[in-house]
């Protein structure tokens, strides 16, 4: 059985920055404090932290060690929290994680069905890199990711990606900056300036191509691992951005920009990547069903 003590004494020492930080806030002696770390190192038979010139830092298995131990205490409080208020609060806690480059409005979206449930359910969202995400999604710390790709070939993390739809690209700008762009779409984008998603984006490179093949000098002046930074760029006038068709309303709306025209030949797809090849999680299924007959839903012709 793990020493919950000794794990304690581990936490503490990462959260506080070292041995005295932390023997001062538990009320040991940092003696003691070394004494007690050393003793779970040994009976674990791992080494968590190593001497880096004064400071301590944690190995690759210190650094395991301490994702596992952080969910541990997480639920330690959540059980605490549900023995003090009753069954009656009794909630599902669903950790989702969001790709930077998957814009806030389409997350929005797939993700508003959640807290429609009947079950009572905690939302936690967490941002980051995919690679970031799926390194958490693999020792469980998330329930699914929400990406603008599927997991890339090679990953050595198991698990499985569900496609939930994809959109046209619309290219919107300030109206400042759409009054000085001249000729129809996609004329009007020749020169003009263009704010980028980051490297990890899909539309990082096929934007520039798709330009490209239009014949239209392409002019970029910044790259944004943050969708919603660089649509506040966009707004501010400092270029034209991309946003998905599936979202334009929302983005007009919010953030004062026009749309210049969109195309049909780029598509942003969106995929719900889990550790599960069947999504049996009540939110992610929700999630899934709410893109299938919602967000992603075929418009109606009218005859």
């Amino acid at each position: 059985m793990i020493n919950y003590k000794h794990l304690n004494y581990f936490v503490s020492i990462v959260r506080w920055g070292g041995v005295s930080r932390a023997a001062e806030q538990l009320h040991l002696t940092p003696q003691t404090l070394s004494g007690q770390i050393a003793q779970f190192e040994e009976r674990l038979g791992v080494t968590l932290f190593q001497r880096v010139g004064r400071r301590l830092e944690l190995t690759e298995t210190g650094k395991l060690a301490l994702s596992y131990a952080e969910e541990i205490f997480q639920t330690g409080a959540e059980l605490e929290d549900l023995l003090k208020n009753g069954a009656e609060e009794r909630f599902i806690t669903f950790r989702v994680g969001i790709a930077d480059v998957v814009p806030k409005f389409i997350a929005h979206r797939l993700l508003a069905p959640v807290l429609e449930l009947p079950e009572a359910v905690r939302l936690i969202c967490q941002e980051d890199r995919l690679d970031r995400l799926l390194a958490e999604l693999a020792i469980h710390r998330l329930d699914m990711v929400l990406a603008d790709r599927p997991m890339p070939p090679g990953t050595q993390i198991k698990g499985y990606s569900h496609p939930l739809g994809e959109s046209g690209v619309a290219f919107m700008a300030a109206p400042a900056l759409a009054e000085r762009l001249t000729g129809g779409f996609p004329d009007c984008l020749d020169g003009a300036p263009l704010l980028l998603p980051g490297g990890d984006s899909a539309l990082h490179g096929a934007l520039p191509r798709w330009l490209e093949r239009q014949g239209q000098r392409v002019r970029i002046v910044g790259e944004f691992e943050d969708s919603a930074l660089m649509k506040v760029f966009g707004e501010a006038g400092a270029g034209v951005f991309p946003a998905p068709a599936a979202s334009v309303p929302d983005v007009t709306a919010h953030y004062k920009v026009v749309k210049l025209g969109e195309t049909e030949e780029i598509r942003e797809r969106f995929f719900l990547i889990s550790a599960e090849r069947r999504l049996t999680h009540p939110a992610a299924r929700a999630v899934s069903e709410n893109a299938r007959t919602g967000v992603f839903a075929p418009i109606p012709r009218t005859v």
